[in-house]
């Protein structure tokens, strides 16, 4: 059996809160209701999507989280803007991201390499990490607000969460199947 999976960061209540204000005032540009707006429980910070995978490579991907993140530690995200994102020539996303940061640069690569040390090769092309609000077919009709809305928000990343993902009638949704606590910043 093979699940779609990716890891991510969790969000805290209060950026989950201020993000969901900011989808809700991007609706007013979804006039063709192209856009499957994300119900804002599921936010999260992608760091890497993993695809297609095994429940043996669910378990290889756990036992090698657990030793390969023990040494890293938890990492305040930055998200500074929402903007337009075309993931690839199918998927286009409303996405909030983050600001330049080396130790969440640092924390996906080391992600990243993990997955392949498993055998997985996740087709990185120009992925970033993200926070999906919205998506939308690539070919749409999304009319792009004339000034994206920028944002100054924190968000304490404590732990990594592989989830998998399902697709639903309204949207995916997202089933943690494991978490690896990162080390305190003090």
């Amino acid at each position: 059996m093979r699940i779609r999976t990716f890891f991510a960061l969790r969000l805290n209540d209060k950026v989950v809160r201020q993000l969901a204000d900011c989808a809700d005032g991007m609706c007013g540009h979804d006039r063709q209701l192209e856009v499957d707006w994300v119900d804002s429980d599921a936010y999260h910070l992608t760091l890497c999507f993993l695809g297609d995978t095994t429940l043996e490579q669910v378990d290889q991907l756990e036992d090698e989280a657990k030793r390969a993140l023990s040494d890293e530690f938890s990492l305040q995200v930055h998200l500074d803007r929402i903007r337009y994102y075309q993931v690839n020539p199918e998927l286009a996303l409303i996405a909030a991201l983050p600001s330049a940061n080396e130790e969440l640069v640092a924390l996906q690569q080391h992600v990243a390499d993990m997955v392949e040390r498993v055998g997985i090769n996740p087709d990185a092309g120009d992925f970033k990490p993200h926070i999906t609000l919205g998506r939308m077919p690539a070919d749409n009709r999304f009319e792009h607000p004339c000034c994206w809305p920028e944002l100054d928000l924190f968000s304490l990343a404590d732990s990594v969460v592989l989830f998998q993902s399902k697709r639903g009638e309204h949207g995916s949704v997202y089933t943690p199947l494991f978490e690896v606590e990162l080390q305190d910043l003090a």
